[in-house]
């Protein structure tokens, strides 16, 4: 075999291997797949879970806090040279005095020291802020525990959007292509009725410039299911060249709406945002007491155990390794830092005050946007009742003026006429139902289910 041969033979291996991968990937889905895989991956949701467990994390930190510690530090430190102080010289006229030998001498210079020490400290009494800090932090892993709640719900209906905004697309699209087989249909009457004498040039010239519009609906309605399948393949995470084939239907049928006063209790009462705040407003109150324990003085038990050569604490010093230990109650209190505990104690009220006006001003939107998806979803429910009886009317108009134009009974722009009136019938019905889904899902997301 030559060179030329071997490689052909290799590529056409690789492209055997590689063929299938690199086909179009179709995938059926049903909207309850979408959104799992959305869930699964979506990056935002994925940051969104990370800070549910920092904000854990810190809880644990905070939680530490109350617990002993334990420090262990050790040195070793080399003294220079220097002359030793002689007792004896400095007292010897008092001991010629009282004829007494002095038996002193110089002692000989430690230069080399060791020490190795393991401390642990027992905060007793931190005016409080111990258990603030610990209570901030939990409130916070609260908060950022209902954040990801919210944020996996948004992406829900994210996915949800885009899935019904490509069935939608789909369901135009085949209108579209009805609406065209239609039209050719009509213009190839028109031509046997020409060729009859029973029709004019210029109304065949008006069925193809008809015709010649729907191809260009056509055309936009393919590109609509593309763009809308690569915005759904975007939304959930799948490569944007794959195909998807949309598998869950329309439900034909409309739920009965329940009282708006209703709605709106339990979007407050449910809503992950209203328990995210709620948590945010409790942290602020926890937040006043750290700042206010700048008031209070701090008392802990210290203890230490010290292990040196020599040991300070052993006299006359010898060089060699001893220990000893001792145990401490430490407080300590600010008389005076220039007024910084009361700026922050200001702060913290401030940013209290400010938790609670957001906590109302959620509310207030809560409320709206309830009240806005809960009239959407009534409009929907009497549009798609209006939009099929006007699917029923215009196929029924279009079937009799179609009769009648192959008679000769009826005009050319009568039956052109018919044909607009059922695609946009069509139409209608078909963006009453995605609305009335939609509209749905928004009133769902909005009362916290």
């Amino acid at each position: 075999m030559t060179y030329s041969n071997i490689i052909m033979a290799l590529l056409m291996c690789a492209l055997a291997t590689n063929g299938p991968a690199m086909a179009q990937q179709t995938m059926s889905l049903t909207v309850e797949q979408a959104i799992a895989i959305g869930n699964d991956n979506s990056k935002s949701l994925h940051t969104s879970a990370l800070k549910v467990q920092a904000s854990d994390a810190r809880v644990r930190e905070a939680n530490a806090g109350a617990l002993p510690t334990v420090k262990v530090n050790g040195m070793y430190t080399r003294l220079s040279q220097v002359d030793p102080f002689d007792v004896g010289k400095s007292l010897d006229p008092l001991f010629q005095a009282i004829h007494v030998v002095n038996p002193s001498t110089p002692a000989d210079m430690i230069v080399n020291t060791y020490s190795a020490r393991a401390t642990v400290q027992q905060p007793l009494f931190t005016g409080f802020r111990i258990s603030a800090s610990r209570d901030i932090a939990d409130y916070s892993a609260q908060a950022a525990s209902q954040d990801f709640v919210k944020d996996k719900k948004e992406l829900a209906y994210a996915v949800a959007n885009a899935y019904w905004t490509l069935f939608k697309a789909n369901e135009f699209k085949k209108v579209v292509d009805e609406n065209v087989e239609q039209m050719r249909v009509h213009q190839k009457d028109a031509e046997n009725l020409m060729a009859q004498g029973m029709a004019t040039m210029n109304d065949v010239l008006k069925v193809q410039v008809q015709l010649s519009e729907a191809l260009v609906r056509q055309i936009d309605a393919r590109n609509a299911v593309l763009l809308s399948m690569i915005g759904l393949n975007n939304t959930i995470g799948l490569p944007l060249s794959t195909e998807i084939v949309i598998t869950s239907p329309i439900d034909p049928t409309t739920k009965e709406l329940p009282g708006i006063d209703g709605l709106v209790k339990k979007a407050v009462a449910d809503r992950a945002e209203i328990s995210a705040m709620r948590a945010r407003v409790q942290a602020s109150e926890a937040g006043v007491t750290l700042a206010q324990s700048g008031w209070y003085p701090q008392i802990a038990l210290v203890g230490n155990y010290t292990y040196s050569n020599p040991n300070q604490r052993i006299f006359p010093q010898m060089q060699q390794f001893s220990d000893s230990w001792d145990v401490s109650l430490s407080l300590s209190f600010d008389l005076w830092n220039w007024g910084t505990t009361a700026y922050q104690t200001d702060q913290a009220q401030s940013q209290r005050a400010q938790a609670y006006d957001a906590m109302g001003q959620l509310k207030d939107g809560i409320m709206l946007e309830v009240t806005q998806n809960y009239l959407y979803q009534k409009q929907s429910i009497e549009r798609i009742a209006v939009a099929r009886q006007g699917v029923r009317q215009a196929e029924e108009n279009y079937r009799i003026t179609d009769e009648k134009f192959k008679k000769g009974l009826a005009l050319n722009s009568d039956l052109l006429d018919a044909e607009v009136a059922l695609l946009q019938a069509r139409i209608n019905q078909t963006q009453s139902l995605v609305d009335y889904e939609l509209a749905e899902a928004r009133l769902e997301k909005a009362i916290g289910d």
